[in-house]
């Protein structure tokens, strides 16, 4: 069953920066989806587009549609019924997000009162039991966020998430920060409770190896289009665009020499979303870039069963395009700065 639908999904802020350009995805229940990208690149703006989170002024076309139902086209009350309780978002950077001069478990059980699901006092057990659930003692619900480590306070991120039952969890760089030894056991916590719950996961982050371990599908963003997407593992291990290559191979492999003593880095920066360039996005840093690249955006294309690839490689070059320049993959140990 389709949970969640997104259809030509553009987000242009004030001042007319092009955050996020006409991405198309789609989420079934149970399901997990990655999304990666450089900072910049549009991942968290998609992320807030999809409850319309966004600041005021902001402008948001297209098409979302959560179990059958218009987001975009809500009123203030349907969207304020569906946010935790329909949907619900793991912030980046828990100590932000957490409210320091409240108790965790006071904070667990807020969105559960402001739905009605419980009496103050089952809340208070729920919020207990939720704790439970993502590894930490209820007795923790008395802690203030500062008195917890950076994981136990992910851990409290996520137990908010989960407090209303939602049908999908957006996960905006949950592991941001942590060491890796917590970094792993968040991820398994998220992934075993997408499991067991049934519930559609949207994992951000700028790390395709994490992505490819967590996720059953990743989408590749770069200026804010979706440039690669397809089965997780597929495109972490054999990107068919050049920048989801690059992003890859950014990050050292266990037990390839190469890719740790002798890392090469992809020169520049992403775009301003105020000012993109003419033709591709990433024609000005792509190392096998051609002529058209730089006069003609390139859509996805067909690069496979159940992959699409946003470059003109995948189904070769039109004769106008000009000479074909050097057609070959970056190398292996080629590395980008997320």
């Amino acid at each position: 069953m389709t949970l969640l639908e997104v259809r030509d999904l553009a987000v242009t802020y004030q001042g007319g920066a092009a955050a996020v350009r006409g991405v198309d995805l789609t989420l079934e229940a149970g399901q997990k989806l990655g999304v990666a990208g450089e900072s910049g690149c549009g991942k968290s703006t998609l992320a807030l587009a999809l409850l319309r989170l966004l600041p005021a002024g902001t402008r948001i076309t297209g098409r979302v549609t959560l179990d059958g139902e218009d987001v975009l086209g809500m009123r203030w009350g349907q969207l304020r019924a569906v946010r935790w309780a329909g949907a619900s978002i793991v912030f980046q950077g828990a100590m932000h997000s957490l409210n320091p001069v409240h108790r965790v478990g006071d904070q667990i059980a807020e969105p559960i009162l402001l739905h009605g699901r419980a009496t103050a006092a089952a809340a208070r057990k729920r919020a207990g039991e939720l704790l439970e659930q993502v590894g930490l003692p209820a007795a923790r619900a008395s802690a203030f966020p500062h008195e917890l480590s950076g994981g136990q306070r992910q851990r409290v991120m996520i137990a908010m998430a989960l407090a209303c039952e939602p049908r999908l969890i957006i996960a905006d760089e949950p592991t941001t920060a942590l060491d890796v030894m917590i970094q792993a056991q968040i991820l398994r916590l998220i992934e075993h409770l997408v499991a067991d719950q049934d519930v559609g996961l949207i994992m951000i982050s700028h790390d395709l190896a994490v992505l490819a371990d967590t996720c059953d599908r990743l989408a590749v963003m770069y200026a804010g289009r979706v440039v690669e997407e397809g089965p997780a593992r597929s495109v972490h291990e054999d990107a068919r665009h050049p920048y989801a290559r690059a992003l890859s191979a950014a990050f050292p492999r266990i037990g390839d020499p190469a890719s740790r003593f002798a890392p090469q880095g992809l020169p520049g920066d992403p775009p301003d979303p105020s000012a993109l360039p003419a033709g591709c996005a990433f024609h000005a840093r792509c190392p096998v870039a051609l002529p058209v690249c730089a006069a003609d955006d390139q859509p996805l294309r067909d690069a496979g069963p159940g992959r699409a690839a946003a470059c003109v490689h995948v189904t070769g070059v039109p004769e106008s395009a000009g000479p074909p320049g050097d057609p070959a993959a970056p190398p292996e140990n080629a590395r980008s700065t997320p």
